[in-house]
């Protein structure tokens, strides 16, 4: 989106989703099969999403962006993804597999905090180093599509902030529920 570049939009998009998809898939094969330990806090902790999740998922972002923009993307990009994105929708695989729904639906929303965190971040860190287009034509263009993909980013965020403030998914769902 900074460099309005549509097609490597889609490409980046499709690859994310395909990377996610599998490893949500294989967590919920390995959740029908083998069940869950709702005893387990690290798999329960990923159920929790706070207004601390927005912080934490902002700097992901900001650390990915850098270490891109700096060209030393590999190490912090592994990272940033180790934290913030693998381990809630691995859990939310493991849960959907198990039929424990409640679990599920909360990993999904700290999964799409994060996913939206890092993404206005990454953009914020692109903008800010003035990652764009050369030619006059090609500015324009990322300009408007930075202002739409911002625009969406902002009204989603304000969405799950009101969610995770007004919803009760502060604490720990009832481990007898399912």
């Amino acid at each position: 989106a900074a460099l309005g570049d549509t097609k490597m939009l889609i490409r980046a998009g499709r690859n994310a989703l395909a990377g996610l998809a599998l490893g949500f898939a294989t967590a919920a094969v390995i959740g029908a099969l083998f069940g869950v330990n709702l005893e387990s806090n690290e798999l329960t902790s990923r159920t929790v999403a706070g207004i601390d999740s927005v912080v934490l998922a902002l700097a992901a972002g900001v650390a990915a962006a850098l270490s891109i923009v700096a060209g030393i993307s590999s190490a912090l990009v592994g990272v940033m993804v180790a934290v913030a994105l693998l381990p809630p929708a691995a859990a939310a695989g493991l849960f959907l597999g198990a039929g424990e729904i409640s679990f599920f639906s909360r990993s999904v929303l700290l999964l799409t905090v994060n996913v939206v965190c890092i993404m206005i971040a990454a953009q914020g860190v692109y903008f800010y180093k003035g990652v764009r287009p050369r030619t006059w034509f090609e500015q324009k263009s990322a300009d408007r599509a930075l202002k739409i993909n911002l625009a969406a980013l902002a009204v989603l965020l304000l969405v799950l902030i009101a969610i995770i403030v007004f919803a009760p998914v502060g604490t720990l769902p009832d481990s007898q529920s399912g």
